[in-house]
């Protein structure tokens, strides 16, 4: 008899013992259910947070980013002299070099007047640095003065003004005390750190922001001639131009932005520390369940002692339970965490939603909550003494 016939004629002893009391069965799925939602927003929430973050490092086009050795991420940005991109271009590997700039501010949304934090970028309109069609389309409408293409994914009641901007009406408001016009829409999306994005000219940028010459400049966007390894040019620069330039791979300055929201960011703790609270929730609820389970059936299990089944058989028993609940379990817990998913995707139009690494990644935490808690309800079997219990 081979094994798949062994377990087709066994007794699915623990599925009965659960089925049994089905208002416990009930609380137990319930649990687990809790604990794996809270599991999934968690690890929806942390990869949200390092996806929105790196929306602008990906879109730009760029082999080499050179940033101030002073700046952390996105957010804090030091400026560094405008000469030292130029400088790359002695090096024969480079093909351009093109400065970017990029700040925080606060603007008053056109709609309710509300001031709020947006993120402006300035670029060389006749230089384009984004893989993003909507803004090399409009590249001619930021040469005017004043004048920002805006983010429709912003964060925030902005449907009117989009509205308008669709249809070539005029929309203005002010940053800083300066009355800018909205020229067009483009599409990047919010973040943790900012609710969206404007992009302008170099000249606009310099303007607007008020505090910053053009000559200084935030973001070294530097290409690479075809043939040429990246690697090696990078190594290149970063021994000519020294200590007072950062120079990085494009990917190096995605997982920069990573490392800080990973790293010194209290955000990422926090969303980390969820998922293990997550974990115990689970180990507990289920633990009480089994045990729970393993005291109300304790004369039974004496009684199998004493027909000669051994320990290890009703080891079986308990983690065929644990099994069943984390698969049952399981099953509310991920429905009900992808329409929360869709819920606060457009609440908050952060890039959150579900995959099927995650999906294997909680089920397997799961299992291993089911038997944890199996394995710690256990030990009340050793209690089972036939001689105790007749």
């Amino acid at each position: 008899m081979n094994i798949f016939e062994k377990i087709k004629r066994r007794t699915p002893l623990g599925w009965l013992q659960l089925n049994y009391e089905k208002s416990r069965l009930l609380v137990a799925l319930s649990g687990i259910a809790f604990a794996d939602i809270l599991m999934f927003m968690q690890l929806g929430f942390q990869t949200a947070l390092y996806d929105s973050n790196t929306r602008l490092h990906r879109s730009l086009q760029a082999d080499i980013i050179l940033i101030s050795p002073q700046a952390r991420n996105l957010q804090s940005l030091s400026i560094f002299s405008r000469r030292r991109l130029y400088q790359t271009m002695d090096i024969s590997g480079v093909k351009s070099a093109i400065p970017l700039y990029c700040n925080h501010i606060i603007w008053k949304n056109p709609q309710t007047q509300l001031e709020t934090g947006v993120l402006i970028i300035g670029i060389n309109p006749d230089q384009p640095v984004f893989n993003l069609p909507q803004v090399n389309q409009q590249l001619q409408v930021i040469k005017l003065a004043n004048t920002v293409l805006f983010d429709r994914a912003t964060r925030g009641e902005y449907q009117q003004v989009i509205s308008k901007i669709t249809q070539q009406k005029n929309v203005n408001t002010e940053i800083n005390g300066k009355t800018i016009t909205i020229g067009g829409l483009f599409e990047l999306g919010a973040s943790f750190a900012a609710d969206g994005s404007l992009i302008t000219s170099a000249d606009n940028f310099v303007q607007i922001v008020g505090r910053q010459p053009i000559n200084s400049i935030n973001i070294g966007l530097v290409k690479v001639k075809p043939g040429y390894d990246i690697n090696q040019v990078t190594q290149q620069l970063r021994n000519y131009l020294k200590d007072d330039v950062k120079v990085l791979t494009h990917q190096e300055f995605i997982e920069l932005e990573n490392d800080f929201w990973r790293n010194n960011s209290p955000i990422g703790f926090i969303f980390g520390l969820g998922v293990f609270m997550g974990f115990i929730v689970g180990v507990i609820i289920v633990y009480q369940v089994l045990s729970t389970d393993v005291n109300s059936h304790l004369e039974e299990y004496a009684t199998f002692k004493a027909m000669g089944y051994g320990h290890n058989y009703l080891l079986t028993v308990i983690f065929e339970q644990a099994l069943i609940l984390a698969i049952l379990g399981f099953i509310p817990g991920l429905v009900i965490s992808c329409g929360v998913y869709q819920l606060t995707q457009y609440a908050t139009n952060l890039p959150i939603y579900m995959t099927l690494f995650r999906s294997a990644k909680v089920l397997f935490l799961t299992f291993i909550i089911c038997a944890f808690s199996g394995a710690i309800a256990t030990h009340k079997l050793h209690a089972a003494d036939p001689a105790d219990m007749f």
